[in-house]
């Protein structure tokens, strides 16, 4: 689950409480990794107690502050028993320089493989990534130098995910990444919203939720000047594929192409349907066997709703 940071907690947390169900409900153990915070305890308090309010059994906390804690035994046990991993905000290249490559960042990599839910909320979404945004400046032109990338816990293979993205203009320093290196797919993803990743016979196929969008840049046949760009100069960035993906929208991340989904009618428009339908195929048995002018069809057809819509109903008592 890949969050684009401020996650509402309040009035709508819809996205925690999914990533709660999904790790198991009542039977859900979470594991809270808060190491790209600069906050206390205070920012596991919040989470456990949304997450205990929405029914999980357990709720730990995993906080290495250095690569020698990222070796705890104890830490690792927690993520080897944990059915959901959550990592908080914050600075991501902090999160990845403690845990990628240690115990813990290996038994994350061991829990997404087992078939445990691993969430994170801007930065821990950041790091979910085969290529992380480590730092950068915002604004829509791709310049060269305005962002820096590193490694990250490769989830989701060959991307690069920034997040907070509309909200702070991140486009830029995004399809920077992406002309410089064409093979990974960009995604950002808007702040309060999710994109849910899951394999698919075999693909990774993303589902957006929340209450804006993810934005995906495909450059695998893009044209780009990004070798020869020197200093801070704009770049050249030509056929690049863009997706705004809202809530709803199905992507298959692996094939790079939109699925298709079925269209959704609402109850009232599916009753305004049938009757047309109805309407139509009457007038079609009409015009058939020829006993009147379309004009007089037309006529009788209105006779026929008035009168529907005239007689009583014969269950309904005199309520006078």
């Amino acid at each position: 689950m890949i969050i684009g940071g401020a996650e509402d907690k309040l009035r709508k947390p819809t996205i925690l409480k999914h990533f709660v169900a999904l790790s198991g409900g009542r039977d859900a153990r979470i594991a809270v990794i808060p190491t790209a915070s600069s906050l206390g305890r205070e920012v596991v308090d919040v989470y456990d107690a949304l997450f205990t309010k929405f029914g999980a059994a357990r709720v730990d906390s995993v906080r290495p502050e250095s690569r020698e804690q990222a070796h705890d035994p104890a830490l690792v046990k927690a993520l080897d028993e944990a059915t959901g991993v959550f990592m908080t905000g914050g600075n991501q290249l902090k999160l990845s320089a403690i845990v990628c490559g240690t115990p813990v960042g290996e038994a994350i990599r061991r829990a997404h493989d087992r078939g445990a839910v691993v969430a994170g909320t801007s930065a821990g979404a950041s790091i979910q990534s085969s290529h992380m945004v480590a730092f950068g400046v915002g604004g829509a032109t791709p310049k060269q130098r305005m962002t820096q990338v590193a490694a990250g816990l490769g989830l989701v293979d060959t991307a690069v995910i920034d997040q907070h993205f509309d909200q702070r203009n991140r486009y830029g320093r995004l399809l920077m990444i992406v002309a410089q290196s064409p093979q990974l797919l960009g995604i950002g993803v808007d702040e309060d919203t999710c994109g849910l990743v899951e394999d698919v016979d075999g693909d990774l196929v993303m589902r957006v939720m929340g209450k804006g969008a993810v934005t995906i840049f495909d450059g695998a046949r893009m044209v780009s000047n990004a070798y020869e760009a020197t200093r801070s100069s704009p770049l050249l960035a030509s056929g690049v594929v863009f997706h705004t993906l809202p809530e709803g929208t199905v992507f298959n991340l692996s094939t790079r192409a939109l699925v298709p989904q079925e269209p959704v009618v609402e109850p009232e428009d599916a009753d305004e349907l049938a009757e047309a339908t109805r309407d139509l195929r009457q007038l079609a048995r009409d015009i058939a066997a020829a006993d009147a002018t379309p004009a007089a069809i037309r006529r009788r057809l209105k006779l026929r709703r008035t009168t529907t819509r005239q007689t009583p109903d014969p269950t309904q008592g005199d309520h006078r």
